[in-house]
Order: C-alpha cells, then structure tokens, then sequence
C-alpha cells in the first residue's frame, strides 16, 4: 500500500498490526490477535475519520493515486471481446490513449480512455496519460466509427491534460482537442464519459463532452491543475492548496454546478483500497446512464447535447 502525505499516521498504526501478525506468524505460540484488532479497529476509524471531509487538495492527491484502478483495468473487468484499434491513420499510434470496440453488458460499444501505466515501464510508454495530437485523432476516428455504427461511446477519463511538448505543439495539438470535443458534440449515439481519476484541462474536455459525466466521488476536473493555477495567479507553485479550493474542481462542485451528472461512491480510504468494488460501481453507474438514453433518436441525443452545454456557459458558472 502506497500512502499519502496525510495518511502518515495511519500508515503507522497498519504497519503495527501488520508486524504483530508477522511476528505471531513466525512463533505460533504468540497470541496477538486482540492487541492486533485493537490496531485495526483504531486504524478504521482513523481512516474514516480522514476521509469524512477531505479539502479539495486532499482530493487531488486521492484523485493521483498511483494504485487507483486505470483505465486498462476497468476495460479488462467490464467489457468483453475488447478489440483495440490503433493510430490516427496519419501520423502514429499514441499509446496514452486506449479505445476500440467492445461489448458491454452484452451491448456493442466504443470504449475510448487514457491509460496513464502502473509501473515505471509503461508510465513511460504511456506518457503518463497525457496524449499528443495522434490520440485525439484515434479518438475521432473511434467516434466516428461509433457513429457510423450506431455503438454508445463509453470513455474513461484520467489524465493530467494533453501533452505539451513541442512535437506535439508541432503536429497540432490545439485542433486535434478541439476536432475530438467538436465530434463529441456530432455523434448521433449515445456518449458516456467516466472521470476516474484527473481530469486536466482541455485533454479531459475533448473526452467529456458528454450526454452524461459521471466522476468517482475522489476524482477531480478542472481547466488547470492547482499547481499550473498557483503559478500563474500567486507566480508560486506552493499555493496549490489556495487553488485547489479556488478552482471548485471536486465532484461534489461539480454536482452543484451542473457539470457532473453523477457522482459514483468510492470505497472508504479511496478507489485503491478496494479496485473491485469502484470498478463494480463504475459499472454500474455507465450502466444507469445509458439505460436512460435508450430509445433516444439521434437528433434529440445531438440537440440535447448542445442544449446542455449551451445552458451551462449561459448560467455562469463562476458566481
């Protein structure tokens, strides 16, 4: 278990039960196990209790947890005869972003998403989950394909925002985020978007245009992490936890401001601590949101769309 800067003490007391129980595994005759759950019962509660009322910075380090579930995982465990299609049939294939076709709930679909690597390997390769130009081509095509298709799009959102290399810059970065959010507003079938961990700036938008945006109750979505904001409005990357506050990037705001459709349950302490049960809820909630699409035709579900983030921008989301 990898453990964040405010769970120190819990860490603690965990590793006390846990050297308890290795002690008493290599000399039967110990008997440990009430001191033990004592330790555990005082570190459920602890863990309860830190995560009652998280602050919105506190939410930021769940939301980067390195063992919160990617989106390979939940690919793997909710979808069946995953085919994965690669490249923008221009340039490359950009491995930060996963996507092809699938059957969900024994339902055809695209699944497209940011695969940001579980090791240090395939962060590598996957760029830390932040796409080039190339992955939001993929992703167009993708749509595209979907909407030819008649197939739900389903993606899942985790990236810290798109690359900002100059490559990148390069070969287009800017129109390749605004062509994959114009095709999300264009597709006549149902679009579905999950944010699972980060969802930074224009990279998560141009996956999140949706008829519906569900966000894991510890994720976080924002036009700019709280560093980047803290260095442009207080010239110091040490006031994140000002901006994170500022930036009302929590799924709970979100809620509030008619961004976020749904908010998924994580489990206590977090999605890490139990990857089975947030990916079951995952499920489940990608499995509410296209259920109350169906029988849609494909101009309402366009017009609907539109509707919904026109009003949004005419609403002010700021006050």
């Amino acid at each position: 278990m990898n453990y964040l800067d405010f769970e120190k003490p819990l860490a603690e007391i965990e590793g006390k039960a846990e050297e308890l129980r290795a002690m008493a595994r290599g000399n039967k005759e110990m008997d440990i196990e009430a001191e033990a759950k004592a330790l555990d019962k005082k570190a459920a509660d602890m863990l309860a209790d830190l995560y009652k009322s998280l602050t919105p910075w506190r939410k930021c380090q769940v939301a980067r947890h390195p063992d919160r579930p990617h989106c390979r995982d939940y690919i793997e465990a909710l979808f069946t005869e995953y085919t994965p299609l690669a490249g923008d049939r221009n340039f490359a294939d950009d491995h930060a972003i996963m996507g092809g076709l699938a059957r969900f709930n024994d339902r055809p679909v695209v699944v497209i998403g940011h695969e940001k690597g579980h090791d240090t390997k395939t962060r590598i390769e996957r760029n830390f989950g932040m796409a080039r130009p190339e992955g939001y081509r993929k992703a167009v095509r993708l749509m595209d394909l979907a909407d030819r298709f008649n197939m739900p799009v389903i993606t899942l959102v985790d990236t810290p925002g798109a690359y900002p290399g100059k490559g990148a810059e390069e070969r287009g970065q800017s129109e390749a985020i605004a062509r994959s959010t114009e095709k999300c507003l264009q597709i006549g079938v149902p679009l579905v978007s999950v944010v699972i961990g980060e969802g930074g700036s224009g990279g998560a938008v141009a996956f999140a245009t949706a008829d519906k945006v569900a966000m894991l109750e510890h994720s976080i979505y924002s036009v700019i992490s709280p560093e980047g904001c803290a260095s442009i409005l207080w010239k110091d990357g040490a006031k994140m936890r000002e901006a994170a506050e500022a930036l009302r990037l929590t799924a709970q705001d979100l809620e509030k401001l008619g961004v976020c459709d749904r908010i998924i349950k994580e489990p206590l302490g977090g999605a890490q601590r139990d990857r089975k049960a947030t990916i079951k809820r995952v499920g489940e909630g990608i499995e509410a949101l296209l259920s109350a699409m169906d029988g849609k035709s494909r101009d309402d579900l366009i017009a609907g769309r539109r509707r919904k983030f026109l009003d949004m921008g005419s609403k002010g989301l700021a006050a």
